[in-house]
């Protein structure tokens, strides 16, 4: 028989808990003393309470603990229930850091609003790129929403241009429009070939403009800052959005989000410019290239 205390220190739990655990019925010693009352368990017990600190840590109420417990499950069925609720947790870990940082980034928004923005602003013209791209449709700009499309959505279209073989000729970029339904994701990747019709991604030429250009270096839920940032200069600048913005790829390593650098590309014209042909000279792609030809 094992004393109260041992007990308590080979379960690495309190004495306390112990008796509470007694009081309500969820684990009871197997021996009370009837002369001074002491509380005497057995190594059998162990593996009793070893399922209770695991499913009261994965969040279980105790009434929760003593029902699975009355269910008598075995070690496999319990061992299951317990995987798929760490994947709920570390899923909801997940969405919970994700939220930080956005809140972490209207913080510094609020906090730094009459300041300067930081780093460099190059006004640059940007050549016309023939890019292989695929679309997926977001119901807002919310950045739960844009990540939970835009990552297959690049994973599909490298594994479909790889397939296709057709080489990436430039880092990859994305953009975005604005339509009824939410928001239109493109995930590009500059290419110098055309490619057959029955490719599950379109090569599309996109025309040159003249953009505001700022570097972002660090985790994607902090862009918000830079591109309230980049909005501020042109309009201090004279300048006006003048199509879709971009958002270029030049190192986003898969294991560390923190240290991804994007240069951001918004298209600008000074206010008061006449658009030609009714248009500005923006990022509106042409039709698609079907046949079977180099650059």
């Amino acid at each position: 028989m094992i004393t109260i205390g041992d007990f308590a220190r080979l379960g690495r739990v309190s004495v306390r808990m112990l008796r509470h655990y007694d009081t309500i019925g969820l684990l009871q010693p197997a021996y009370v003393d009837p002369a001074n009352g002491y509380r005497y368990y057995t190594a059998s017990q162990l593996p009793v309470l070893n399922r209770i600190i695991a499913l009261k840590d994965l969040g279980f109420t105790l009434e929760q603990v003593n029902s699975v417990l009355d269910e008598r499950r075995d070690g496999e069925g319990l061992s299951d229930m317990l995987l798929a609720r760490r994947v709920e947790l570390r899923e909801r870990i997940t969405a919970d850091i994700e939220r930080l940082h956005r809140v972490e980034g209207r913080l510094r928004l609020i906090e730094r609003e009459d300041g300067v923005a930081p780093g460099d602003v190059l006004l640059k013209r940007i050549a016309p790129v023939r890019a292989a791209e695929m679309t997926a449709l977001a119901p807002s700009y919310a950045h739960e929403h844009i990540n939970a499309a835009i990552e297959p959505l690049f994973s599909s279209l490298y594994r479909h241009t790889a397939e296709a073989g057709v080489s990436p000729a430039g880092p990859a970029f994305a953009y975005y429009e604005n339509c009824l339904d939410g928001v239109i994701i493109h995930a590009a990747l500059p290419v110098q070939s055309t490619v057959c019709s029955k490719d599950p991604f379109e090569v599309v030429d996109l025309p040159g403009f003249t953009a505001a250009t700022t570097v972002h270096r660090g985790p994607v839920s902090e862009l918000d800052t830079k591109f309230q940032w980049l909005a501020r200069w042109m309009d201090e600048h004279g300048y006006r959005s003048a199509g879709h913005g971009r958002e270029v790829y030049l190192h986003c390593p898969d294991d560390a989000p923190d240290q991804w650098v994007m240069e951001l590309q918004e298209p600008v014209t000074l206010h008061g410019d006449e658009e030609r042909d009714g248009m500005p000279d923006g990022l509106k792609p042409a039709r698609r290239h079907t046949t079977l030809s180099g650059a």
